[in-house]
């Protein structure tokens, strides 16, 4: 049996581990934070996904998976490493690697035996180099080791079933055995398997999350032009989407994208082009319409309602997307912001993420539902697509607000519909209705 250890015990490095013990393997999570390890080890995830308790809570009591603090324990007879520790951006949009080089730091300072790096966490082209040469420089003796890129491509939400079934793996590595040897970890999985170099397999990742970005903010793009022509977003996207050239995913018009994946990744790739020469000119497109989304929706409020001041606004739903509690560049932080600086006051419910909501938005009242979250408001912005929130009452929606006004920044409703039951209803892109 194969022993892995997975650095960092967030949305990828937690899923990885419980994915890979789950698949067989005996896996340590470590983690600096002593309070996310002595969590799990009480059964207490630090992060919410659908299934991730269960998978955690299986392959613990079947002895596959366990929790560190400690290097020495989780290199010990070690054959693998993963780093899936954050990268987040920096102040000119850069990757911040500080805990990608801290990480690289303790393996060689804890390294026992020969063993295989994998980059699991997104970073900027050149890196697994960079890692290379850290360990290098900081290991007490020499012991070989190899440096491979796995870039992860799961989705918060559905991250675990993204791991299970991938559409693809991708390798990159300047020794072709090493990544042979983590090619046989992902056999399981029947996915195809992409062996290149490490930077292109660094690339890769960026392309990838950029490509998407880009399709959410023409869509937006298409979505602003659509109302101001009269014609209807939502078959448009249906429309193009037949296209098999185009494809039905990641059409959706809105609020923009938001969480831990598409806002930094963008930006980083944008300034390692700035920093070769290069000129971004879409990247800078994508990154411009994807912040218009977020000053689009304050505007739509305002022409509900009038003057924010002494207003009280609902918000339903808080998490940059539904399944999952990741408060990171949702949309509704820069919004919420903007109705307080306004005078307004703000209301908000949210299945799973006013935990995480709380600290960042103290000013909000937070609602123990919908219901409550919509009593006595002006006007209702539909800010995460929950399942919950297509199935509410609407007529007792509309009996507890003071004013039945509904934006739809996602476009769950049926225009017709929620105008007969008596409301104004504005939704995105939605130009003839």
């Amino acid at each position: 049996m194969k022993q892995l250890c997975v650095i960092g015990v967030g949305y990828v490095g937690l899923v990885t581990a419980a994915c890979f013990a789950d698949l067989g393997s005996r896996v340590i999570a470590l983690d600096i934070d002593k309070n996310k390890i002595d969590g799990l080890r009480r059964g207490v995830m630090p992060i919410y996904e659908p299934g991730l308790e269960e998978l955690v809570e299986r392959n613990v009591h079947a002895g596959r998976l366990s929790f560190t603090t400690s290097y020495a324990e989780g290199l010990k007879e070690t054959d693998y490493v993963f780093i899936a520790v954050g990268t987040p951006s920096g102040d000119s949009g850069e990757a911040d690697l500080r805990y990608v080089e801290s990480a690289a730091q303790s393996i060689a300072q804890h390294i026992q035996s020969p063993l295989i790096i994998v980059n699991k966490s997104t970073v900027p082209v050149g890196t697994g180099d960079y890692v290379a040469e850290i360990v290098q420089r900081h290991q007490p003796s020499p012991i070989p080791f190899f440096v491979v890129s796995c870039p992860e491509f799961l989705r918060e939400g559905s991250a675990i079933g993204d791991f299970m079934n991938p559409h693809r793996i991708v390798l990159g590595s300047l020794d072709h055995d090493a990544a042979e040897k983590v090619a046989q970890l992902h056999l399981p999985l029947r996915a195809p398997i992409m062996i290149t170099d490490l930077r292109t397999a660094e690339m890769i990742k960026y392309a990838s999350n950029a490509f998407l970005s880009t399709k959410i903010s023409f869509i937006n793009e298409i979505a602003n032009i659509c109302e101001a022509l009269g014609a209807d977003i939502k078959e448009v996207a249906v429309g193009m989407g037949y296209d098999n050239r185009i494809g039905p995913h990641f059409l959706e018009a809105g609020l923009g994208y938001g969480g831990s994946c598409f806002p930094k990744d963008v930006l980083a790739l944008a300034h390692m082009a700035k920093e070769k020469g290069r000129h971004p000119q879409l990247l800078q497109a994508v990154i411009e319409i994807n912040s218009d989304r977020r000053r689009m929706a304050v505007n739509k409020l305002r022409e509900m309602v009038g003057d924010f001041k002494g207003k009280t606004i609902g918000m339903l739903g808080l998490a940059f997307k539904p399944n999952t509690d990741d408060m990171r560049d949702a949309p509704s932080l820069n919004i919420a912001h903007e109705l307080l600086k306004a005078s307004a006051k703000v209301r908000a419910y949210d299945p799973v993420a006013m935990g995480v909501a709380t600290s960042l938005l103290p000013e909000v009242n937070m609602c123990p539902d919908a219901y409550s979250a919509a009593t006595g408001c002006d006007a209702l912005i539909v800010m995460t697509e929950w399942n919950e929130f297509k199935a509410l009452d609407l007529e007792r929606i509309r009996d507890l607000m003071h004013s039945p006004k509904i934006f739809d920044g996602r476009n769950i409703y049926d225009p017709e519909k929620v105008r007969t039951l008596g409301f104004q209803y504005v939704g995105v892109g939605r130009g003839y209705k």
